[in-house]
């Protein structure tokens, strides 16, 4: 099942319906609520570009003006709330997202897919140290992770958590993978090695690009 193509696509647009559909409130208070609650850590947020996304929200009828505040000498501060269209909205894009499992293309993954272009050895040393940096953030994921769970129920750091878990997925498979390329196992590596030190493009490879 493809996800469905939205009117709006930027996450950021999603986290404000969310923030919304919680009460009516003004554009700070709805950055306020969004750093509080932790969604900075979980979803690239532009706090700059709030104002635009609140437009476009507003202009494809998901959010509305609910109230005008004035204080005083200090400005006026308009209050958005969530239109009925919005909640629907809000449902169905966080149902997809939930449900529709979609290629995303991290930057790891663009550099494994290159890597060819270094040799073994430097990559074996790039990936040690990456391996000693993800150790570090596995510990301190860890540590988070337990204060955490003294103060909030789970449901509310489930991000977190899955965030940890995929950290020390990785760590796991970065390690495997020294491991392979140091002790030689790696199936290849040899031709790898040789094709750097000579230049010739390896026979072997010849063959796996030819099928």
């Amino acid at each position: 099942m493809a996800a469905k193509r939205r009117k709006l696509g930027n996450p950021l647009a999603l986290v404000v319906l969310t923030t919304l559909w919680q009460k009516p409130m003004h554009p700070y208070e709805i950055a306020q609520t969004m750093r509080r609650q932790g969604k900075d850590t979980s979803t690239r947020i532009n706090y700059g570009s709030l104002y635009t996304v609140m437009q476009n929200l507003e202009k494809h009828g998901f959010v509305e003006v609910a109230d005008v505040e004035r204080q005083g000498n200090r400005p006026e501060r308009t209050v958005y709330g969530i239109t009925e269209a919005g909640r629907e909205e809000m449902v169905h894009w966080l149902s997809d997202l939930m449900a529709v499992p979609a290629k995303e293309y991290p930057i790891f993954e663009t550099a494994l897919s290159l890597m060819g272009a270094l040799p073994p050895d430097e990559v074996e040393r790039l990936l040690a140290e990456r391996l000693s940096s993800l150790e570090v953030e596995v510990a301190g994921g860890r540590a988070v992770l337990e204060k955490l769970h003294e103060t909030l129920p789970r449901l509310f750091v489930v991000e977190v958590e899955y965030h940890l878990h995929m950290l020390e997925a990785q760590t796991e498979w970065v390690r495997g993978f020294v491991r392979e390329i140091r002790d030689g196992s790696l199936p290849g590596v040899e031709g790898w090695r040789r094709f750097h030190e000579t230049g010739e493009f390896p026979s072997e490879f010849t063959e796996v690009e030819q099928q």
